[in-house]
């Protein structure tokens, strides 16, 4: 990761480490509030036909939502439970092993493909994800097996490190189903265990940012698309919670845009996404704190 990049990042994540002393339980409560939209928005990204209303209502209140399938509803129950069990495991300061990575993947596949559920593809288990067709079943324990020591490697940052794990994980595709969820929920295990909040790697707009993360990755070995994304979505979270832990009144970035004339709502939506501004997402709408967006605008 660039050294500018990093800078930045660890700028923010020193006001974050600062403010967050003795308000665990506020951080606490944030994650709870974010997970109906977490398990959304990675589901989503596999096509369940589940809005964030329905997910939200089924996970808050049990409520089973019609006109469903019986694997959607498991798919929202399981990823739920899975980034439960990975927050015990934070907790616990527990490292990233395969025998974990084998059973978040079994409990998120349960009652939807038990027969795949925990454990790596088999042999004439091939599988296809665009025109990217994934390495054969038989290489698969072993490439595994370099990922995590490759990981465990303390000679290399560990933004970088959780970089390459994302994008060689999904490259090797090591199950026959669950690759990205289980992939996008150890990356929010891999970044919380190094004391980075997690993030939510939305849905609307996958093919235009996320996606081409992985064809980068696979044409040249290029990280930085991959790189860029995740700085992005770094600091929204790390905006998030700086705001929250300040004490910050919250409002619409639409609604407080307008004391702000001189930048049009089209402006400050884009500089929001590039988090320029220290905007954040809620429920997909675009947010900010009063006092954070006052000390933004005197330094333009």
């Amino acid at each position: 990761m660039h050294g500018t990049t990093l800078h930045n990042l660890q700028e923010l994540k020193e006001q974050y480490d600062s403010l967050r002393v003795g308000k665990d339980a506020l951080l606490t409560l944030l994650e709870e509030a974010e997970l109906p939209e977490s398990v959304y928005n990675s589901n989503a990204i596999e096509n369940s036909t589940m809005t964030l209303q329905e997910t939200e209502k089924l996970l808050l209140h049990q409520d089973i939502p019609a006109n469903h399938s019986q694997r959607e509803v498991f798919e929202a129950i399981n990823l739920a439970k899975v980034k439960e069990f990975l927050q015990a495991k934070i907790t616990k300061e527990a490292s990233l092993t395969e025998e974990m990575i084998l059973l978040v993947h079994r409990t998120l596949l349960t009652n939807i493909a038990d027969d795949c559920a925990g454990r790596y593809r088999a042999l004439s288990e091939h599988v296809r994800v665009g025109t990217h067709i994934a390495p054969a079943p038989e290489e698969v324990p072993v490439l595994m097996e370099k990922l995590l020591t490759a990981f465990d490697d303390d000679g290399v940052h560990i933004l970088d490190r959780i970089i390459y794990f994302h994008l060689e994980f999904e490259r090797i595709h090591p199950f026959l189903d669950g690759n990205g969820r289980t992939g996008r929920a150890f990356l929010n295990f891999q970044l919380q265990s190094n004391g980075y909040p997690p993030i939510i790697v939305p849905n609307k707009g996958k093919h235009s940012h996320y996606y081409p993360c992985f064809v980068d990755y696979e044409y040249d070995g290029s990280k930085k698309p991959f790189e860029h994304l995740l700085t992005a979505l770094l600091k929204e979270s790390l905006h998030k919670r700086i705001t929250y832990l300040r004490g910050d009144s919250i409002q619409p970035l639409s609604i407080i845009g307008k004391q702000y004339p001189h930048h049009s709502p089209q402006s400050l939506a884009t500089l929001a996404k590039k988090q320029s501004l220290p905007a954040f997402r809620e429920r997909g709408r675009w947010k900010v704190g009063v006092k954070m967006m006052q000390e933004w605008a005197e330094h333009q």
